[in-house]
C-alpha cells in the first residue's frame, strides 16, 4: 500500500442549534492512500457530506486534524489554504444548484484558472476544451449556458471544473445522487477512467452501496457522525462484521428473483436517535439486537479484528464467533 495522502485525525464538527449541539461528525480516524478510491457510506444524515467538507475546510472542525499529504491543512493561514485548495477539490451532489446559471461552460471551468491567475485567455481557452473533452463533451458546448444541459452533462462540467487546477486529491460528494440510473453508471466510469488516467486519489461519499462497490478500494461506514467499520471492498461486502453493515448490504436487491426470495432481509427496528447532545455509548445501540449496558456506557473503538478490517462494537467477536 502506498503512503497516506490524507490522514483524517480525531476530526468532529458540532454545530450550535438552540436545544444545544448538533454532533454531526464526532471522532472520524481514517487514512486515504494515494492513487486508491475510498467510499463513504450511511444513512441519509449521518453526517458524510458534513465530514466531506470540514475535511476540505469549508466548514471549520470543532476539533481534530486533516493532514494533507503530511500537513495539517487546519494550521494553515488563508493565504496558504488558497494555495493547498489546489491540491483539494470537490464534485458537488447537485449538478444544477453548484453551477452558476449566470455563467457559460467556459467561464464556470475557467474560473479556477481566474482566480489563481494561470494562463492568458486563449491559454485558459485552450484548457478549458481539453477538460470538456476529457469528460466527453466537445468544445461547442464552452458556450452554452448550464440549463441548456441533462442533469448527466451537468455533473460532467462539475467534473471538468474540479480538474482545472490539476489536483491529487478530489471529494466526490454524492456525485450520482441526483442523476437518473441510466445516467449513474457512465459518470461512474467516467470517474475511474479520469482517475486511471491523472492518478487522482478519491474521497467517494454515497448511500448507493452497489455503486460504491463498484468503484472503491476501500469502504467506511458511517452512523450518526461516527465509523462503524472499515475495511477491504472485498472483505465489507463478503463478510461484513459489524451488525450495522450487515443490515445495509441486506437491504441490497439482488437482480436474481429466487436468491432474493432467499435471502434474509435484517429490519432495523425503532427511528435512528436524534444527534443533538448524544449521551455516551454505541450510537447504534438503540437498534441493534445486541446492544446491552456495556454498549450504553461509552463509545466503542475502532478495533482491528481481521488483517485490514476494523470494527468499533463490544459485541463483533460474540457476533462473529463462527467467521473469527
Amino acid at each position: 500500500m502506498n503512503e497516506p495522502i490524507l490522514q483524517v485525525k480525531n476530526l468532529s464538527k458540532h454545530f450550535k442549534v438552540e436545544s444545544g449541539f448538533l454532533q454531526a461528525v464526532d471522532g472520524l480516524n481514517f487514512e486515504i492512500y494515494k492513487g486508491e478510491t475510498f467510499g463513504l457510506v450511511g444513512e441519509s444524515g449521518c453526517g458524510k457530506s458534513t465530514a466531506g467538507r470540514t475535511i476540505l475546510r469549508l466548514y471549520e472542525p470543532t476539533e481534530g486534524e486533516v493532514l494533507f499529504e503530511g500537513q495539517n491543512i487546519y494550521d494553515l493561514s488563508p493565504k496558504e489554504m488558497k494555495e493547498h485548495r489546489k491540491e483539494m477539490q470537490m464534485i458537488f451532489q447537485d449538478p444544477y444548484a453548484s453551477l452558476d446559471p449566470r455563467m457559460t461552460v467556459e467561464e464556470i471551468i475557467a474560473e479556477p484558472l481566474v482566480i489563481y491567475g494561470i494562463g492568458n485567455k486563449k491559454e485558459r481557452r485552450e484548457r478549458v476544451i481539453e477538460l470538456l473533452e476529457m469528460v466527453g463533451l466537445s468544445a461547442e458546448h464552452s458556450l452554452r449556458f448550464p440549463h441548456e444541459f441533462s442533469g448527466g452533462q451537468r455533473q460532467r462540467i462539475g467534473i471538468a471544473r474540479s480538474l482545472a487546477l490539476k489536483p491529487k486529491f478530489i471529494i466526490c460528494d454524492e456525485p450520482i445522487s441526483a442523476l437518473d440510473v441510466s445516467i449513474q453508471a457512465q459518470v461512474v466510469n467516467l470517474l475511474k477512467d479520469v482517475q486511471k488516467k491523472l492518478g487522482l486519489t478519491l474521497l467517494f461519499i454515497a448511500h448507493d452501496l452497489s455503486m460504491v462497490r463498484y468503484i472503491s478500494d476501500r469502504v467506511a461506514v458511517m452512523y450518526l457522525g461516527k465509523l462503524m467499520e472499515v475495511g477491504t471492498t472485498e472483505d465489507f461486502y463478503s463478510n461484513p462484521l459489524h451488525p450495522y453493515t450487515k443490515a445495509l448490504l441486506s437491504a441490497i436487491p439482488i437482480t436474481d428473483p429466487d436468491e432474493q426470495r432467499k435471502r434474509v432481509q435484517i429490519e432495523l427496528e425503532g427511528d435512528v436517535p436524534s444527534p443533538i447532545n448524544m449521551k455516551p455509548g454505541c450510537r447504534f445501540v438503540d437498534r441493534c439486537p445486541y446492544g446491552d449496558d456495556t454498549c450504553r456506557g461509552r463509545d466503542p473503538e475502532m478495533e482491528e479484528i481481521l488483517p485490514g478490517q476494523y470494527v468499533a462494537c463490544f459485541k463483533v467477536r460474540e457476533i462473529n464467533k463462527d467467521r473469527l
